[in-house]
């Protein structure tokens, strides 16, 4: 069997080129600095696995569609799902999404998500594809490219939204990183952690995310809406409004709110004891 990456000498091709090859897969890859072309690979590979930047992945998608034949298999690896598989059902091959829920820095897939969205793809196909990751330790979920759009609005769009908001604001404030990290606490330096994960990383692949997932506005409407709404309570007068939204809220997370407090509690425990 042989598989082709579109983008395999990137970081996150890379990492399921090695994933594959483990699996049996004659896996070959394109990229900026290959003889091969996404056009070769379109039409030699059996599975066909793009893997390119956000903004890119369509218009690759649409390049080699048409090349593709009904007994071949082509994904993506895009934080995106429903213009990517759009375009791929345009084609003739058997289409499923895939959206790794990581970075490709990760060591391994043990206890990494995976989102699957199968489109147009036999069973056999699609568990041939989730064994491989399960094999290397990794969970499969698999949704619609609809609903995965909707919870990454959430998942990605207000987390990241509301992250760059906290730097934004400390960045206003003058906030001096290193005297609020001599005043902190491990539960505090769990959400700086954070901001300076994300401020690490490529700028281009976060607009991307944020800009591109139409599902996006609506959620970061919602979470205006409750800053203002949280807001307009903490300045009034009446404790008890405050109140009122926590519990509210709180409400909401009734059922999750034991599991997140005993896994950040291990968390704690374990920064607790670092130098």
């Amino acid at each position: 069997m042989k598989a082709g990456i579109i983008g395999g000498t990137g970081k996150m091709g890379s990492l399921f080129a090695g994933v594959l090859g483990r699996a049996g897969w004659e896996v070959r890859v394109s990229g900026r600095s290959t003889s091969l072309t996404a056009r070769d690979l379109a039409e030699q590979a059996d599975l066909v696995m793009v893997s390119v930047p956000i903004r890119d992945t369509v218009p690759v998608i649409r390049e080699v569609a048409p090349l593709l034949r009904k007994d071949q298999v082509i994904c993506d690896l895009t934080s995106l799902k429903v213009a990517p598989v759009q375009a791929m059902l345009a084609s003739r091959a058997e289409v499923i999404g895939f959206h790794p829920m990581f970075g490709p820095t990760v060591a391994n897939l043990r206890n990494q998500t995976i989102l699957a969205t199968p489109a147009r793809c036999r069973e056999e196909t699609a568990e041939q594809l989730y064994r491989t990751f399960r094999t290397e330790g990794a969970r499969v979920t698999v949704t619609t490219p609809e609903a995965h759009d909707r919870m990454m609005a959430v998942i990605q769009g207000i987390s990241h939204f509301s992250t760059l908001c906290m730097a934004g604001a400390m960045r206003t404030l003058g906030t001096d990183i290193g005297e609020v990290l001599a005043a902190t606490s491990p539960v505090y330096r769990i959400q700086l952690n954070l901001v300076g994960r994300l401020l690490s990383q490529d700028p281009a692949l976060y607009a991307d995310i944020l800009r591109l997932n139409p599902e996006t506005g609506p959620a970061l409407a919602a979470f205006e809406q409750a800053v203002r709404d949280l807001r307009e309570r903490v300045e009034s007068a009446d404790p008890a409004a405050f109140e009122e939204f926590f519990r509210e809220t709180a409400a909401r997370f009734r059922e999750y709110s034991p599991r997140a407090l005993e896994e950040t509690d291990r968390i704690i425990e374990f920064l607790s004891e670092q130098p």
